[in-house]
């Protein structure tokens, strides 16, 4: 069995503290979101999950056949969608409850439609139409890798280029509301109840092009490719440098709207749409973390703690939607009645509760098998 690679292990679950950090509502969600630009913690989460999927799904295809990657995929995907049905059940009966038995306003309203329409929300729910807020990246992610195998499978045997263009294709209507219309398309020939905008954050068609280069990137390292590239020309790095140093001080100076109320100018920098703003300070970004990746991960030293909840990530997140949900149910959205230490304990005892999380399935995942 290969080893783990820990840096990849400690870059997710750096990811997962910035989300649960973000999502969490404290005082310090604001500055802890979007730390290094107009990048979110999402966008790294789901390259690296990607890159980690091509990795070991080439791996195993080159070993054991095609067919037993594809199974490979399909296991994992049945796998998130459980995770996301339990935690869809649980927003929809305790913690829809604690909001209404605490008379959290914005809470009821981030609940809306489900409690509108209860019926319609869960069996659209669990079939991954209706996706409230926080719970709209695991469907993503189910779709995503029902299509993977497809997607590595015929990159591997007759090259990505021809996958690169159906995908760059994709993220580049996706700015144009495609899907939207598709989706008006479907509600006009079926009925769906289920309005647009109940339906995810996440544009899906946009988002693709990450999870498909991340694909490509992983399925190269497994090749051992991507470790005998030629470096980025002197050039190349100096632009991704100044690039990323110009968003860095942009984000920190106007805060996580780029130009105010413009909103034809947001959409360049738009997160749900992956905008063009946002693509180049991301690949700015990953060009400088591919440059220098290998000598920082000689000299940085190592945070077991994120290792211990990268190793885990996808209990690790489901438990952070749950305790984020929670304490939006409990406490609400309005900060001004709570001091910075009872927030900065909120937010130091989730990491905590996390870290034992990751251990704890770690732990189970480990634990060797009974005797018969």
């Amino acid at each position: 069995m290969a080893r783990r690679r820990w840096e990849l292990d400690a870059l997710r679950g750096l990811m997962l503290v910035l989300m649960f950090a973000t999502h969490l509502p404290t005082k310090y969600s604001i500055g802890l979101g979007q730390p290094l630009g107009f990048v979110s913690a999402a966008e790294g989460f789901v390259i690296l999950s990607a890159f980690m999927a091509g990795m070991i799904n080439t791996r195993k295809a080159e070993k054991h056949g095609i067919a037993s990657m594809r199974r490979s995929f399909l296991r994992r995907a049945l796998e998130v969608y459980g995770c996301h049905v339990a935690c869809l059940l649980l927003l929809f009966t305790l913690i829809a409850t604690l909001g209404l038995v605490f008379h959290r306003d914005e809470f009821v309203n981030y609940l809306g439609f489900y409690l509108s329409q209860p019926l319609t929300g869960l069996w659209a729910g669990i079939l991954l139409i209706y996706n409230p807020p926080l719970l709209d990246i695991l469907p993503l992610y189910v779709m995503l890798l029902l299509v993977s195998p497809f997607i590595l499978s015929h990159g591997i045997q007759h090259g990505w280029r021809g996958i690169f263009v159906i995908s760059t294709l994709l993220w580049f209507v996706s700015q144009f509301e495609f899907s939207a219309w598709l989706y008006q398309g479907l509600v006009m020939l079926t009925g769906l109840p289920v309005p647009f905008n109940e339906t995810g954050s996440f544009e899906t068609f946009a988002w693709q092009f990450l999870w498909v280069f991340g694909l490509w990137l992983g399925s190269l390292d497994a090749r051992g490719v991507l470790r005998e590239r030629k470096p980025f020309p002197r050039g190349v790095v100096i632009a991704a440098l100044l690039t990323a140093a110009i968003f860095f001080i942009w984000r920190h100076i106007v805060g996580q709207v780029p130009f105010g109320e413009n909103e034809a100018l947001n959409a360049l920098q738009d997160k749900w749409h992956l905008g063009p703003l946002r693509m180049l300070n991301f690949f700015a970004l990953l060009i400088l973390i591919l440059h220098y990746g290998e000598r920082m991960r000689q000299s940085v030293p190592r945070l077991r703690m994120f290792e211990v909840m990268g190793a885990a990530s996808l209990p690790v997140f489901c438990v952070h939607l749950v305790m984020v949900l929670l304490a939006l149910a409990l406490l609400g959205q309005n900060m001004d009645h709570r001091n910075d230490l009872g927030d900065l304990l909120l937010l130091m005892g989730g990491l905590f509760g996390l870290y034992l999380v990751a251990k704890f399935a770690l732990g189970m995942k480990h634990k060797p098998a009974l005797p018969t």
